[in-house]
Formats: C-alpha cells, sequence, structure tokens
C-alpha cells in the first residue's frame, strides 16, 4: 500500500490554533467530527474542513466505523518539524550559554 501525496506542508497545517488543538484532541484516540466539533465555537463543517488540511499533510488519519467516520493523529511528518528545529537549537543554545555567563558575571558585582 503506497502512501497517499502531501497535499499540505505540515507546517502550514500545524500554524492554525485550531488545528493544534485538534491534534491535541485526537492524540492517543480516535474521535467522530461530532466528539470534536463539541470542543470548539465553529460549525461541524468548518471543523471537517480543518481536518482535511491536516489529512493532507498526513497528519490525521481517518477510519470508517459503521456510518461514523472517526479520526486519528498521525504524528510522524511533525518529524520533519523536529529537524527544522533542531537546527535552530544551536542558536538557541549559544544564546542562553551567553545569558547565564552575563548573569554570572554580574553576581561578581
Amino acid at each position: 500500500m503506497t502512501a497517499p501525496l502531501q497535499k499540505h506542508d505540515v507546517f502550514q497545517a500545524i500554524a492554525d490554533p485550531t488545528r493544534r488543538k485538534l491534534m491535541e484532541l485526537l492524540s492517543g484516540q480516535e474521535l467522530s467530527v461530532t466528539a470534536l466539533s463539541s470542543h470548539f465555537p465553529i460549525t461541524r463543517t468548518a471543523v471537517s474542513k480543518h481536518l482535511r488540511v491536516l489529512q493532507g499533510a498526513g497528519l490525521v488519519r481517518e477510519r470508517k466505523a459503521g456510518r461514523e467516520t472517526r479520526y486519528s493523529l498521525h504524528a510522524d511528518p511533525l518529524l520533519e518539524l523536529k529537524r527544522w528545529l533542531g537546527f535552530y537549537e544551536q542558536y538557541w543554545d549559544n544564546k542562553l550559554a551567553a545569558l547565564q555567563r552575563l548573569v554570572e558575571s554580574d553576581e561578581d558585582i
């Protein structure tokens, strides 16, 4: 079985706070659109659109359970984000080390 082509960029998909909340809700469990919609002040149609963006980025999978469609988190595409952020850690670490040296040198005054 081949993986579906990604239509949406992972970065684009997680840029929206509603989609990030959907991912959080789907972490470790399957939920229907109705169950997910109860957590938001938006329509089920709007939630479905957000789910489609997440699906397009490979972050959410759907499974038919009778007449209901259930959604679950598939976090593997987040590895791309982790790798990208990992590159920038060197700059954060350098800045934190410089701040530590500055704070420690001020303690001697």
